[in-house]
């Protein structure tokens, strides 16, 4: 039963990151209807109450950038010390034995250990569907975990026998794909405010579609006003591709297909020269940031701090789980304070702009301005952290969470629903997952 109303009680500090960007000490927020209804001191409720002493409380975080369907290719041998082209060609194979079973428990595994981390928002990017496989399998499991979700439709039309990189196998008819993205918006997309799902439209790259794909999914995207996403410029075999192939460099490809505006964004973005990063100022073409599988990969440090100084918005993403090979989106935050220390300086990005990105940025490049912050009317997306443990002993800052603190929650509430309670799922019989998870690896394995 749905419990109508909840006040986060004494927190040691709410980190609002609203456009004050205040920090509050030994404060409570009451959440109502979904939504933040009062922020304050010393509030009684005849709700539930949950204390919060000895926690700093956060907006949820947000993820703009997911593979869910590969929390089953974990640690896959042959892709772990390979570049991007060849670990995708690793596993072209093993993804086309996946099936709707497969899309929605790893859809589970993967939304569960974001929930975990603090995450509340997340889009994700299917673009195959092998075995009868369709992204309302992965729809079907956020709805199951209780977290908003921004599924997007991608897709991949060329394959190898068309000088494309995915195999044949993998591919469909570019009409088709249209027909069945016009068919998920239709019948899942919801463009209110304190939307649940909304749903995007997502070529997989410019390596794997043709430019009319592009052309016509921006056409039918803004035809419908949904969102537009694709992986752009995410290493130097990218950028040479699209000079060859194209005779441009990626931002530019991007511009005159229709592809940038604020409701556009682009994983990744590692090699954006100076040209393409004022072009997404200009446009307020959004970036998913992935560090971690930037790293993995070995694609590169994305020039973050030129985005953000130039006006760029910039969100996080933890990429797919066989790439990275985690979905712990706190790490994340802190692992992209730390490149950009590394190829910045020490000043480059503090712990608070970090988690900035992480919660209020994604909101952003995510189109959804009722999340991201705690201020009155937003959505109640909120997670507590408890900074009473070994992580935080000994921190002058309780605030600066990504220096010394959790990398898990204690609470997490997505539209006033508790969905991590005491470190744990509340939603799902998470167990019970992991073992059909593991299950399924081996079968895959076999």
């Amino acid at each position: 039963m749905q419990v109508t109303e909840i006040l986060i009680k004494s927190a040691k500090v709410v980190l609002t990151m609203d456009d004050a960007r205040r920090e509050l000490s030994e404060a409570d927020v009451r959440l109502r209807g979904g939504q933040i209804v009062e922020i304050g001191t010393d509030l009684d409720s005849d709700g539930e109450i949950v204390l919060a002493q000895g926690c700093v409380v956060t907006p949820g975080l947000v993820n703009t950038h997911h593979h869910l369907y590969q929390t089953l290719t974990r640690a896959v041998p042959g892709g772990q010390d390979a570049l991007l082209f060849g670990w995708l060609q690793t596993l072209y194979p093993i993804w086309s034995r996946f099936g709707p079973e497969e899309m929605n428990i790893s859809a589970q595994i993967g939304l569960a250990e974001l929930a975990l981390s603090g995450c509340t928002l997340t889009s994700d990017h299917l673009y195959l569907y092998p075995n009868g496989a369709r992204l309302d399998d992965t729809i079907d499991a956020a709805k199951e975990i209780g977290m908003r979700f921004h599924p997007t439709r991608g897709s991949m039309s060329i394959g190898e026998s068309d000088g494309g990189l995915p195999p044949d196998s993998l591919v469909e008819n570019e009409a088709a794909i249209l027909n069945d993205t016009i068919r998920l918006i239709d019948a899942h997309h919801d463009a209110s405010e304190g939307a649940m799902v909304r749903i995007g439209v997502a070529p997989c790259s410019p390596f794997s579609v043709s430019r009319e794909l592009m052309r016509d999914a921006a056409t039918l995207a803004r035809d419908k006003g949904v969102m537009l996403h694709t992986h752009l410029a995410e290493n130097e075999e990218d950028i040479a591709y699209s000079l060859e192939k194209f005779g441009c460099r990626p931002g530019q490809y991007a511009e005159d297909l229709g592809w940038t505006g604020e409701d556009v964004w682009h994983a990744h973005c590692v090699k954006l020269d100076g040209q393409e990063i004022d072009l997404f100022a200009r446009s307020q073409t959004g970036v998913a940031h992935c560090p971690c599988s930037n790293c993995r990969l070995g694609s590169g440090i994305a020039p973050v701090r030129q985005m953000r100084d130039a006006g760029v918005p910039v969100g996080l993403g933890v990429d797919g789980s066989a790439s990275n090979d985690a979905g712990n989106l706190v790490a994340e935050a802190r692992q992209a304070m730390l490149l950009q220390r590394v190829s910045r300086g020490a000043d480059a990005m503090s712990a608070r702009e970090a988690l900035e990105i992480a919660t209020r940025g994604g909101a952003q490049v995510l189109g959804r301005s009722d999340c991201g912050q705690i201020a009155v009317g937003k959505r109640a997306d909120i997670a507590i952290w408890d900074v009473s443990g070994i992580e935080a002993a000994g921190s002058w800052d309780p605030a600066a969470l990504l220096l010394a603190g959790p990398t898990r929650v204690k609470h997490l509430f997505v539209e006033g629903r508790q969905v991590v309670r005491d470190g744990h799922v509340a939603t799902i019989d998470l167990p019970r997952v992991i073992e059909r998870q593991n299950a399924l690896a081996q079968a895959l394995m076999g």
